[in-house]
């Protein structure tokens, strides 16, 4: 059984910092090709930050020189460093793979997401 739990989230103010932390279990994929997304009501699931093919790192260009993506093998654990919040960054957050394909084949099993709220 898939299993994806993000936590970490919560209220913080403009200019704050957040670590989320997502354990996932149950799924072929590897911790290489996972990433984060966040969601706002009305509005589309978007991947902010995410691992590449080639080991390295993608970031969506509104959170670019403030997330940091990373990981720990040993733990099966994705984090995201937040730094320098803005109230835009108000959302879900969600780990999954970054490819949208991958995720539906697999089952389309998401988490429950984490709330950041990003006060001004």
């Amino acid at each position: 059984q898939v299993q994806l739990v993000e936590s970490g989230g919560g209220l913080v103010q403009s200019g704050g910092s957040l670590r989320l932390s997502c354990a996932y279990s149950g799924t072929i994929f590897s911790i290489n090709d996972m990433g984060w997304y966040r969601q706002t009501p009305g509005k589309q699931r978007e991947l902010v930050a995410s691992f590449t093919s080639g080991g390295n790192t993608n970031y969506r260009d509104s959170v670019k020189g403030r997330f940091t993506i990373s990981r720990d093998n040993a733990k099966n654990t994705v984090y995201l460093q937040m730094n320098s919040l803005k109230p835009e960054d108000t959302a879900v957050y969600y780990c999954n793979h970054r490819n949208a394909y991958m995720i539906i084949i697999a089952g389309n099993y998401w988490g429950q997401g984490t709330q950041v709220t990003v006060s001004s």
